[in-house]
């Protein structure tokens, strides 16, 4: 390819980078898994600072997994329990992941019915907001469940942003 973008067509190495040299620039290989491997006549500061700006560009754009985590216990208070349920709703509504443990602790490692069903209570709850990423696994003695957001992180994001203009809003009788 030319420097203008134009199609120079097939062309043997030593053409094109004759080609390079009159026009004082370099040949820069653009496509080197096509067959035949494309090359541009280009400033090659020039492809180095374009190439930077995109990798930038995506890496801006990548959204950053968090997994929260919330550990319980088999025989937890019903009070308790909501309050450990506000989180994971918190959590599930900025748009993270949330892992839920169980902790077993002596004769409660004999009744692992109860950690499945504490499990499922809470995730019918929460199903709204979230769902069941990976399934209840016993692991020594925790009972591990990861939930996951119905929304993505940005889209939470924008939604908080919204209601938060919306309350420093006055209302007007």
């Amino acid at each position: 390819m030319g420097p203008e973008g134009e199609q120079v067509g097939i062309v043997r190495i030593d053409d094109a980078l004759r080609l390079a040299q009159e026009s004082d620039l370099d040949l820069v290989e653009v496509a080197p898994m096509a067959k035949p491997p494309v090359c541009k006549l280009m400033d090659y500061g020039k492809f180095k600072y374009e190439a930077a700006v995109k990798s930038r560009e995506a890496r801006k754009n990548q959204t950053h997994t968090v997994i929260k985590e919330m550990k319980l216990r088999p025989k937890i208070d019903p009070h308790d329990y909501e309050t450990k349920k506000g989180h994971v709703e918190r959590f599930l509504r900025a748009g993270d992941k949330v892992k839920i443990t169980i902790m077993f602790r002596g004769r409660e490692q004999s009744r692992p019915e109860l950690g499945l069903r504490l499990l499922a209570r809470l995730a019918q709850d929460v199903e709204e907001l979230g769902f069941v990423e990976s399934t209840p696994k016993q692991d020594g003695r925790n009972m591990i469940m990861v939930l996951g957001p119905t929304r993505r992180k940005a889209d939470a994001r924008a939604a908080s942003s919204r209601a938060s203009k919306e309350q420093a809003q006055p209302i007007e009788e």
